[in-house]
């Protein structure tokens, strides 16, 4: 008999795994924070750090409207993303393009948020989870405007410092 695995498991699959990757990043951002030099790239790692527990408060309550346990699985992308911001703040501590490095490694954990929360809403939408796609859609906006914000920042300072 074929694996019957349907839309509704892939979801639950990819929300246990955007749940560790939200939990994995919010353990990640004090040692970016204490790393800048920039205020205004501290103040905007420090504000999408609150956010990021918002969104993990966010995923709890999906998971409730699933009548499931909120936890998850290991998330070995942000993993990587993480250990890759490690060797950044490693290589690059004290040079003048620290912050635009973490810019960059902020923004790659953000583009894999942002994918799995598109995701995660259109299967929502899908299954006819109206609830549980508003929750991802307001996750999915915060992510863009850190991106945007994080985007101006390199643009506005952090590159040119860097070059």
């Amino acid at each position: 008999m074929a694996n019957e695995k349907t839309l509704e498991d892939l979801f639950l699959d990819t929300l246990k795994d955007v749940y560790n990757a939200e939990k994995q990043a919010l353990r990640a951002y004090p040692r970016l924070v204490k790393a800048v030099e920039s205020d205004d790239l501290k103040a905007a790692l420090e504000q999408h750090r609150d956010e990021t527990e918002t969104q993990i408060e966010r995923l709890d309550k999906v998971f409730e409207m699933l009548e499931k346990p909120a936890r998850g699985k290991t998330c070995e992308a942000i993993q990587g993303l993480i250990e890759e911001s490690k060797e950044i703040l490693s290589e690059f501590k004290g040079a003048p393009a620290l912050d635009a490095g973490i810019i960059a490694a902020a923004q790659a954990i953000e583009h894999y948020e942002i994918a799995r929360y598109g995701t995660l809403r259109t299967w929502a939408n899908e299954l006819g989870m109206k609830d549980a796609a508003k929750l991802f859609e307001e996750t999915l906006k915060e992510e863009s405007r850190t991106d945007e914000k994080l985007s101006k920042l390199a643009e506005k300072a952090a590159n040119k410092k860097a070059a």
